[in-house]
């Protein structure tokens, strides 16, 4: 389905990964707090299928640009998200700040201090982010470490910094609009639900995030309208898919949450019955944790919808979904868990993990690309030890979702202490 086209090393651990939503660009977060804007190689279609397989798996230099890179945090730059029109970019790191830039210059636009949860220990000066997410024009999304989800409102801003420079204001208020506590655990993931059909604005306003062993559903206005049951096993990551086709006799609306389990399966949420899923697809045997999902633009393969997985051994694994089950696989690394999954505009798929990003492109027809019943083929000949049967021992199962819950806590506080940063400071811009 995908071949590599390059890969790119990167100057140190990928943490955070973020794909423009309007331009083939991708921005990294890194371990040691450096942010950087990658442009991606432009589409050819009239390069000769020859030439096009002659700078196949390249190492990315002769291809991919650095358009800046800037120290942006003291600690490990945790996540990144673009806004809805891709002109700011927002970091958030382990010294407790997050930041706004111009994403074509990397010039800060403005930064505010993640509030303290006052439930942590003293010896923990920072309440870390997780993941930061823009919902809407005006409103963007931090949730944390602690389980705190923070609602900024980008229509009310702090005073600006007294400065000659007009580009130094500050973006947000120095406290967040609304803070909620979906879950009891650091919040993994957050997908937003798409806007219906009669919403004026257009904009989402309600989602999902995973956190712990749970599943939460919020809202912009009313916040947290439901929490799943306990689903005994750690949720890592989330993605929402519509145009799925409804089940005859079923009152199905066609869209559904994929969550992705500590233990290697993807659990299906029909829309609307949020307390637990009802449908599962198996996609590593060897139970290897599911990272992250991202949906496959629809013209890619095969019909039908398709999502990416990445997984902690480095694979990414295809699942066509109706079928619910894996038809295909490429190996991002061979050592290091696949970080981030996206697709940009031209629809190239882009994976990170360990200290590389690669760009992957579609098979052509020319390239012998194979059609379902081949990938389904393949994907029966795996080992004999990649066994049907999905349960272990009590004792088991609660070891490895202690190990898999301790993996990922520790790579998210690991690569650089947090300074401490009880309020906001908008002085001293990058």
């Amino acid at each position: 389905m995908f071949e590599n086209l390059c890969a790119l090393p990167l100057g140190g651990d990928l943490f955070a990964q973020a794909v423009h939503p309007l331009e083939s660009i991708v921005a990294v977060g890194l371990s040691s707090g450096h942010v950087a804007t990658l442009k991606l190689p432009a589409v050819d279609s009239h390069r000769p299928a020859e030439k096009a397989r002659g700078r196949r798996n390249s190492n990315g230099t002769d291809m991919v640009e650095t358009v800046w890179r800037t120290k942006r945090h003291k600690g490990s730059c945790r996540c990144l998200a673009y806004s809805l029109d891709g002109t700011q970019l927002y970091s958030a790191g382990t010294d407790g700040i997050v930041k706004a830039a111009n994403s074509e210059t990397g010039q800060v636009t403005g930064k505010v201090a993640i509030p303290m949860d006052p439930s942590l220990t003293r010896d923990m000066d920072v309440d870390s982010p997780t993941v930061i997410h823009a919902l809407t024009p005006q409103t963007l999304l931090l949730a944390t470490d602690s389980g705190a989800l923070h609602l900024y409102d980008m229509r009310d801003p702090a005073p600006s910094v007294p400065s000659t420079d007009s580009s130094k204001t500050a973006f947000v208020n120095l406290k967040p609009a609304q803070t909620h506590r979906p879950h009891a655990d650091y919040v993994s993931s957050l997908s937003p639900i798409p806007a219906s059909a009669s919403s004026t604005s257009g904009f989402s306003k309600q989602w999902l995030t995973t956190g712990g062993t749970t599943l939460a559903l919020t809202d912009l206005r009313r916040g947290v309208l439901v929490k799943s049951e306990d689903q005994e096993q750690i949720l890592l990551s989330s993605l929402y898919v519509t145009g799925l086709p409804a089940r005859k006799n079923s009152t199905s609306s066609g869209e559904k949450a994929l969550v992705g389990n500590g233990d290697g399966v993807i659990t299906l949420w029909e829309k609307g019955q949020w307390d637990d899923q009802d449908e599962r697809i198996t996609v590593s045997r060897e139970k290897e944790t599911l990272d992250c999902l991202a949906q496959i633009p629809d013209g890619i393969g095969s019909m039908g919808k398709k999502v990416a997985v990445g997984l902690g051994d480095g694979k990414i694994r295809f699942v066509r979904l109706g079928m619910n089950k894996v038809v295909g696989e490429v190996q991002h690394d061979e050592v290091e868990g696949v970080t981030d999954l996206a697709f940009d505009v031209t629809g190239r798929m882009i994976s990170g993990g360990g200290s590389i990003v690669k760009v992957w492109q579609e098979l052509s027809e020319n390239d012998g690309d194979v059609d379902d019943s081949d990938e389904d083929e393949a994907v029966a000949k795996r080992p004999a030890s990649d066994s049907d049967n999905d349960t272990d021992e009590a004792a088991d199962e609660s070891s490895e979702e202690e190990q898999i819950r301790k993996r990922h806590k520790k790579k998210k506080r690991s690569k650089g202490s947090a300074s401490q940063t009880n309020g906001a400071t908008f002085a001293g811009l990058d």
